[in-house]
């Protein structure tokens, strides 16, 4: 599931009339970028949801076989959205991405799924050392232990993209809610894990992280 909903406030006025996820970066919007690492991790079945301004992505994807979670009723935030988009995406672990972030170095979704363990994961998180993130603006979010467990604060940041199983989204009783609610959860369990991103990252959220992305996707030209 591609989380392409938000309304994208930090990243006026450039959303002022199209919604985030159809921001330029080097020429390629973000949608079809994060499009592009789904299919090429050989990803089947990708969901998109919408709310502000879902037109346009509708209208983008049109043709396409990606399915459609319309939140344009209301904005549900990354757990009620991923909970709302379960009939399309099927009630097993799911994959979760944010479009606003540019990654260089190996497809972030198929090493998830090469370091997935469902034996002893409900959820495996990508993250990222924060001392080496662009854009960033905030402290870390997670430690990580010797083997892969994470707990709360640290030096490593969500880098945007996971694997979650999604059973336990029912316990949430609200309609809109983080999926940190769902991680709080998983990792009071000893069940939440990650794994370390192993190119660049940077992260989308002001227009003045653009060229901070731009430039380092000309750094990484393979």
């Amino acid at each position: 599931m591609i989380f392409a909903a938000g309304k994208g406030t930090r990243m006026a006025p450039l959303t002022d009339t199209r919604p985030k996820p159809l921001i330029e970066v080097a020429g390629r919007s973000l949608l079809d970028r994060s499009l592009d690492m789904a299919r090429e991790a050989g990803i089947g079945r990708i969901v998109v949801n919408t709310h502000y301004l879902g037109d346009q992505i509708r209208d983008h994807l049109a043709g396409s076989d990606v399915a459609i979670s319309d939140e344009s009723e209301a904005l549900l935030e990354t757990g009620g959205g991923l909970r709302k988009a379960l009939p399309l995406l099927g009630e097993d672990a799911v994959m979760t991405l944010n479009p606003d972030v540019i990654w260089t170095g190996s497809n972030p979704l198929r090493a998830l799924n090469a370091a997935w363990e469902p034996e002893r994961m409900d959820a495996l998180l990508m993250l990222f050392p924060h001392d080496r993130a662009r854009g960033r603006v905030g402290p870390g979010d997670f430690s990580r232990d010797a083997e892969g467990r994470i707990s709360r604060a640290g030096d490593m940041i969500y880098a945007g993209c996971q694997i979650c199983k999604t059973g336990r989204l029912s316990e949430v009783g609200d309609d809109a809610f983080s999926l940190n609610r769902l991680w709080d959860l998983i990792i009071a369990e000893g069940r939440a894990f990650g794994v370390v991103h192993n190119g660049e990252w940077c992260d989308l959220g002001r227009p003045e992280t653009i060229p901070l992305a731009e430039t380092m996707l000309a750094e990484n030209v393979e």
